[in-house]
């Protein structure tokens, strides 16, 4: 016959289970934590706690003990100490299947906790604020939880950890069904889910500490958590999900809502942040479709269907499953233009009445509702990962002002060949270089993407409006502008332009050759304008 376990030797059944007689609950986050409380207290559970968590859950008409009772020891230094006591940690990593530990335990008068309830100072909701005081950051980082968390997490054969609020209902549903055990599978995703929670909380401190010394860190720690698991990757046999980076302000999915359609997969998120990056580039009602992570039509217009057709018109047949993004409402004229077509992923920050049981009767079409307003961190660094590392650089940013480009053609450009220049520039942006954009009246009309050869980019972004528009080329291309993501390094490539029609090139500048492209340009009595910056996108 077997003696009864002593409360100083913890339950462990053969299938790993343990049974629950302690619990230490400390939270920041009070979230649900007098229902969980109240849920342990009524299968038995001893309910040990500190400060501000031990008042809300005796308010809440629960009995507790508090921490400073069960070690001996008072809170010093103003709270700073309070949960850093061997007989706590004692407690938590004591290993229930030692003899020589629970010996020690019995010998120091210490019983087992079984259950760590525990989430951190809000120091990344702290730092987020504007000019936060160094002083507050650092009195939000949290010590004794994290070392609470870490040592129940290592001990998790014979402790239970929860760092979320999410995870009360599900343990406590478990140990009412079991009569007060925690599974062995339990714990282990627990604390699985305990060191996660820690390892993001150093990334977040140590990024803020780093950003007071240097930009680009000796060491440099990112915490990612999981938005979405998407229904395939590049290709359908290769597994994918998105995460978004702790501490950011916004992400690609952040307040978009999925009013219909199938699940997202890689290639249509990766195409939905090219087309909403460049929608918001406009303040005017405007329409981006991209197909393969490439701009194929782009315009803006008196209202957003204006704007559709216009994108539409400049390659309708690579528009063909596109993601579309625009920037207003969506009517109902304009959803039975859309309906008239395939695509793919539709992103708008609204639906007006009719509007979505029209585009509702295709199943496949993925309709998208965005209400995030938030701007980008300027700070956010782009990110490319590359075997064994990732390469980091500063975000690209906005497009040049107008007042720091320069006309370098005696032919100084019309007022509306500085829109059409400025216009096609700000979609060269987004394409993939080589880029050439040929532009006219706030529409795309040729875009030359992914080439070797720039000139190759010219003459595809010509012979693509050509197949659009057929007979009507000649007199769409005449007087349009032309945009180039870097320099011309032969004069071959506004040539092959003006011959199309184009009046007007804007371009970086900074070749050896700029001479002979300026020569070139001042002989077809065209003009051309530098930006002085260049714009690749590899």
């Amino acid at each position: 016959m077997t003696e009864p376990a002593t409360d100083t030797q913890q339950e462990i059944a053969a299938d790993g289970q343990i049974r629950v007689r302690r619990a230490l609950i400390s939270v920041s986050d009070k979230t649900g934590v007098a229902d969980f409380a109240r849920g342990l207290a009524a299968l038995g559970v001893e309910i040990l706690s500190t400060g501000g968590t031990a008042t809300a859950l005796r308010e809440a008409g629960i009995e507790v003990t508090d921490v400073s009772e069960f070690t001996g020891q008072e809170e010093i230094l103003g709270g700073r100490v309070k949960t850093l006591h061997p007989r706590l940690h004692a407690a938590l990593l004591a290993r229930r299947g030692d003899p020589e530990h629970m010996a020690t335990l019995e010998r120091e008068g210490i019983e087992p906790i079984d259950i760590v309830c525990v989430n951190l100072y809000p120091f990344e909701q702290t730092v987020a604020s504007h000019e936060v005081a160094p002083e507050v950051a650092i009195e939000n980082i949290d010590i004794g939880g994290p070392t609470m968390i870490r040592a129940a997490a290592k001990n998790h054969e014979s402790v239970a950890v929860l760092v979320k609020p999410e995870s009360y209902d599900a343990v406590c549903a478990e140990l009412e069904e079991s009569e007060g055990e925690v599974s062995a599978s339990t714990r282990h995703w627990l604390a699985n889910e305990a060191f996660a929670q820690t390892a993001r909380y150093d990334a977040a401190i140590s990024r803020w500490f780093s950003t007071e010394y240097e930009d680009f860190p000796e060491h440099l720690a990112i915490s990612y958590e999981k938005v979405l698991d998407l229904s395939y990757g590049e290709n359908p046999h290769q597994r994918a999900a998105l995460y978004s980076e702790t501490g950011v302000r916004s992400h690609i999915l952040s307040r978009v809502s999925k009013l219909h359609g199938r699940a997202l997969s890689f290639n249509n998120v990766l195409d939905l942040d090219s087309a909403r990056s460049l929608v918001s580039d406009f303040e005017q009602p405007a329409c981006v479709i991209v197909k393969h992570n490439n701009p194929c039509g782009v315009a803006v217009g008196e209202d957003a269907l204006e704007a559709y057709l216009k994108a539409l018109a400049c390659d309708p047949m690579s528009a063909y499953g596109g993601v579309i993004a625009i920037n207003r409402p969506i009517g109902r004229e304009l959803a039975e233009r859309l309906h008239e077509n395939f695509v793919e992923v539709l992103s708008a920050p609204g639906y007006e009445d009719g509007a979505l049981e029209v585009l509702q009767q295709k199943e496949a079409i993925r309709i998208l509702c965005e209400e995030e307003r938030r701007q980008q961190d300027p700070a956010e660094r782009d990110v490319k990962r590359v075997m064994g590392g990732l390469l980091i650089q500063d975000r690209d940013g906005d497009p040049e002002p107008r007042e720091i480009m320069e006309a370098v053609t005696k032919s100084e450009p019309s007022e509306q060949q500085w829109r059409d220049m400025c216009f096609a520039w700000t979609v060269c942006r987004r394409v993939r270089s080589n880029a050439i954009v040929i532009a006219k009246d706030g529409a795309t009309l040729g875009i030359g993407a992914g080439q070797m050869s720039r000139v190759d980019s010219v003459r595809l972004a010509v012979e693509k409006c050509r197949e659009a528009r057929g007979g009507e080329a000649d007199e769409v291309l005449a007087r349009s502008a032309l945009a180039s993501d870097a320099f011309f390094p032969f004069a071959d490539g506004p040539e092959l332009a003006i011959e199309a029609g184009t009046t007007a090139v804007i371009q970086p500048g900074g070749s050896k050759r700029d001479a002979e492209v300026i020569e070139a340009c001042e002989a077809a009595g065209v003009a051309m304008v530098f930006t002085k910056h260049r714009h690749f996108r590899h």
